[in-house]
């Protein structure tokens, strides 16, 4: 790693309040500094090429778009840019799938303001970074086995986590068909693999096991 230099960090963020924490931390750090800020998936793409950072902070879900996608759009082009995401969504559904998306780490924003500070670091040095929690249960997946407490959710595709997300936050089938730029009966076919994977009875149990997830991972953040 040069240390000759600071090393350039470019912040994805929707939220204001935690753009601002971050940066703070930051650029309290001798050999690091942002360098921009942005809120959505079309406005990251634009400043990775104008700004080109040394590495991207990536909150999973941003305005109008999804962290998930971005991955995917920067691995696309193979970028070999390190991204390190930092969100408020629990580790267990999401570390695994941020990884195979192209993430270097996965870091929930609950945790000190130091691990995150170590985190950057460790994946500026080309390193992967995350919690002890989550290596282990990726160690049992390894073996082919789940963790004791994995919950059904965690058997869900990322498409599918994302349009349960999307219903538990109140949106309709015929605005998450245009929000994903997908048709109706495409987002209906995901909600009924999702009612066959979560061993649930109809729509309605659907939609009310969404809206309960996301109120708790809500609380969890509080």
């Amino acid at each position: 790693m040069d240390t000759s230099r600071k090393r350039r960090i470019l912040i994805v963020e929707d939220h204001p309040i935690v753009r601002r924490g971050l940066a703070s931390l930051i650029n309290l750090e001798h050999d690091l500094e942002v360098c921009g800020f942005v809120e959505d998936a079309r406005s990251a793409l634009e400043s990775v090429d104008s700004l080109k950072p040394d590495l991207v902070l990536l909150d999973l879900f941003l305005k109008d778009s999804s962290g998930l996608d971005l991955l995917k759009s920067l691995a696309k082009r193979g970028s070999n840019l390190p991204i390190l995401v930092v969100s408020m969504h629990d580790e267990t559904l999401y570390a695994e799938r941020v990884l195979r998306a192209g993430a270097m780490g996965y870091v929930m924003k609950r945790e000190a303001e130091q691990t995150v500070v170590e985190a950057i670091r460790r994946v500026l040095s080309g390193k992967v970074y995350l919690s002890e929690r989550i290596q282990e249960r990726m160690l049992l997946n390894v073996t082919g086995r789940r963790a004791p407490d994995a919950p059904p959710r965690e058997l869900l595709s990322d498409r599918e986590l994302q349009i349960f997300e999307m219903l538990g936050h109140g949106r309709g089938i015929r605005q998450i068909a245009e929000d994903l730029n997908i048709s109706i009966k495409t987002v209906d076919a995901h909600r009924a693999r999702i009612k066959d994977k979560l061993n649930l009875s109809n729509a309605t149990e659907v939609l009310q096991h969404a809206v309960r997830w996301v109120q708790e991972e809500g609380e969890q953040d509080s």
